[in-house]
């Protein structure tokens, strides 16, 4: 159970995790339930100390807004936590905490200058994040709040093997993403989990008596969204709860504080088999048995496999 949260070429300094994030340890050593394929660390890093600042503000960055810029610093290039700067101010629209940013980004490798990968040579290559989100590092939500799109950064931050990696990060958009799912209410069939959301839309569940697992997916629309159809490569973004059989909570992105923002084919196949097809803006109850979750056989590393699990899913966005 492993995240793969592949949002592009910022992931790769940090390993399996996203850079941008406060995963500065990878996955962390210990997996952690989701409906992907595990779930991020601990966030809590460490201030950028006087050299760490020093060292990113020595970086020297060259080429427009809008191209694949070039960076220039001394090697090896090394900080002892996350580390970032504006680089360019932007000249779009406010950013507003809240919002999913679109960015573009190279990767250089702190060791020698060499570029780890680009994203500039693919318009359907992005990164996103959600301005705010706690799960990012403190020191990214501080610097981009009061800035706008167009804003170019410098990122820093040492990987689970202790070498750095620096992205330069350019914020291509931002848009605003509903917090619970909206339309038309259906009528779910006789017999499955029933549903209730509180005032902000986050829910529970209540298991009928005798329910039993079922041996195939079961998906079935709770409020039907107006917006475009989930297609199979989609990034989805989805505020989620996911219970046992038994009703404890496993996973929910409710309590974790931001939404789920990942490509779907990264997720179980319960999920990807469920929501392909449904439209923006619903809410989905999932019942998925374990051959499309985590397989039929528990383990240490794999806490979930052999369960039956349960998800409500509201679905924010998808592109």
């Amino acid at each position: 159970m492993k995240l793969r949260t592949s949002r592009g070429l910022v992931a790769i300094a940090l390993g399996t995790a996203l850079i941008l994030s406060g995963c500065a340890s990878g996955d962390g050593g210990s997996a952690s339930p989701s409906p992907s394929e595990s779930a991020p660390a601990d966030t809590g890093v460490a201030a950028p100390t006087a050299e760490d600042i020093a060292a990113v503000e020595a970086i020297k960055v060259t080429g427009d807004i809008g191209t694949e810029p070039a960076a220039e610093f001394d090697t090896p290039f090394t900080v002892s936590t996350a580390t970032a700067r504006i680089d360019v101010e932007g000249t779009g629209a406010d950013l507003e905490e809240g919002q999913q940013l679109t960015m573009k980004s190279i990767l250089y490798a702190g060791k020698d200058a060499s570029v780890l990968g680009s994203m500039w040579g693919d318009e359907s290559q992005v990164d996103t994040i959600t301005l705010g989100d706690p799960s990012l590092y403190p020191v990214l939500n501080e610097i981009l709040t009061g800035q706008k799109v167009g804003t170019r950064f410098i990122f820093a931050a040492p990987g689970q093997d202790g070498s750095t990696s620096i992205s330069i990060v350019e914020v291509t958009g931002a848009k605003t993403i509903p917090t619970r799912a909206e339309g038309e209410a259906v009528t779910p069939a006789d017999g499955l989990p029933v549903v209730t959301l509180d005032d902000t839309g986050k829910p529970s569940i209540a298991i009928p008596e005798g329910y039993t697992a079922p041996t195939e997916l079961v998906t079935q629309t709770l409020i039907k969204g107006t917006g475009p159809e989930v297609a199979a490569d989609d990034t989805i973004t989805a505020n989620y709860t996911g219970w046992k059989m038994d009703g404890t909570v496993f996973d929910s992105s409710w309590e974790n504080g931001s939404p789920l923002n990942i490509p779907l084919t990264n997720l179980v196949q319960g999920w990807q088999q469920g929501l392909v097809g449904q439209t923006v803006g619903s809410q989905v109850l999932l019942v998925i048995p374990p051959e499309l979750a985590y397989g039929a056989e528990a383990s240490e590393s794999n806490p979930l496999g052999g369960e039956t699990l349960i998800f409500v899913l509201d679905i924010l966005d998808a592109s």
